[in-house]
């Protein structure tokens, strides 16, 4: 994929990759779902995979959204 942007690399990929070793990909109702795992063993969900545009209109998949095992609180 091609992202132009007037941005530097640094801007835009971060350098601490322990950032990216809590987030994992689940499946939430169906959907495939990136969630990072948060301290107190919950996860936050984080983006939502689909390529169906109806998806992004669900409320239960929105970023931020915590889940606990596995549904939206």
């Amino acid at each position: 994929m091609i992202h132009y942007t007037p941005l530097s690399d640094y801007d835009i990929i971060e350098d601490d990759v322990s950032s990216y070793e809590k987030h994992q990909t689940m499946t939430i109702n169906g959907k495939m779902c990136r969630v990072e795992q948060l301290d107190d063993g919950s996860y936050q969900l984080v983006q939502l995979l689909s390529t169906d545009p109806q998806d992004y209109l669900n409320q239960q998949y929105l970023p931020g959204t915590i889940l606990t095992n596995g549904l939206s609180t």
